[in-house]
């Protein structure tokens, strides 16, 4: 299956990045003043074009358009793949870079595809520092969105009991597969779909970086599996959405414990406790 690469130049990639996600590219690179965006041939249509054009309006950017064949898209990854550190807490490698030095507490090996969440983003890495704050053990974990699954994997090796993980993305869920056997994972079941067929199941931690709309629509049923006292780690959201989100989930019954920033992404730490009658 061939892909578009839009390359984006523009002063805010990052900006542009929150307003294009919704849109069917399935990854993202960003660089300075460069946004690189990825999309299957058959999904870029028409109306991908016209929203392009409409964004015109509202921020600065110009784009060239190419053709990556399949059989070379894990090579343009490859080359592009630097290991990427979280302090001392967790680092994420593929299996041609060497282990760590110094070393972290919790290594990652991913081979890096088309899945969305290998670290390098803002909101990936938010999350996985967020991680370190809680407790994991014997806990039953949800990673909503799980692209690569690395959230997943580094769920289990924090000792939770179980974990699920679900994507829409066909290729994420792959992906996700061929890493739980790569980092010798056990205790993770994945799901392609969407949340709702995980409805009726309960946890005490759920991590969801996707992006604000599906956020915003999956909150009363995240709210419902959450159990009381749980945490709701949310990210794909940019520093304007703040307030939105911060309201969103107020009203739908969570508690805001932490607002964190990082290149103007942001990533909310939400509890859930028990409503008073």
């Amino acid at each position: 299956m061939d892909y578009h690469q839009y390359t984006f130049h523009t002063k805010e990639p990052e900006l542009l990045l929150a307003f294009i996600q919704d849109l069917p590219f399935d990854s993202f690179e960003v660089e300075e003043n460069v946004l690189q965006a990825y999309v299957r041939v058959k999904d870029d249509t028409e109306a991908v074009r016209k929203e392009l054009a409409n964004l015109k309006e509202r921020i600065d950017f110009s784009y060239k358009l190419s053709v990556i064949p399949y059989q070379n898209w894990n090579a343009v990854w490859e080359s592009n793949f630097d290991p990427i550190r979280v302090g001392d807490f967790c680092g994420i490698r593929t299996d041609f870079h060497p282990p760590f030095d110094p070393p972290v507490t919790h290594e990652i090996q991913i081979q890096p595809k088309m899945a969305f969440g290998t670290g390098h983003h803002a909101t990936t890495w938010m999350v996985i520092d967020e991680m370190a704050k809680l407790d994991f053990k014997d806990k039953k974990i949800l990673d909503y969105g799980c692209g690569t699954g690395i959230l997943a994997i580094l769920a289990e090796k924090l000792g939770a009991a179980a974990i699920d993980a679900v994507d829409i993305e066909p290729p994420a869920v792959e992906n996700t597969l061929e890493h739980l056997t790569l980092n010798h994972c056990s205790r993770i079941a994945t799901y392609e779909g969407t949340l709702d067929q995980l409805a009726k199941n309960h946890y005490q931690i759920i991590l969801a970086n996707i992006n604000r709309n599906v956020i915003l629509k999956s909150l009363p049923t995240l709210y419902n599996q959450l159990e009381n006292g749980g945490y709701l780690l949310i990210s794909g959201f940019i520093q304007p959405d703040t307030d939105l989100l911060r309201d969103a989930t107020q009203q739908q019954g969570f508690t805001v414990q932490d607002v964190h920033t990082r290149e103007n992404w942001i990533c909310m730490i939400l509890n859930k406790k028990p409503k008073t009658s």
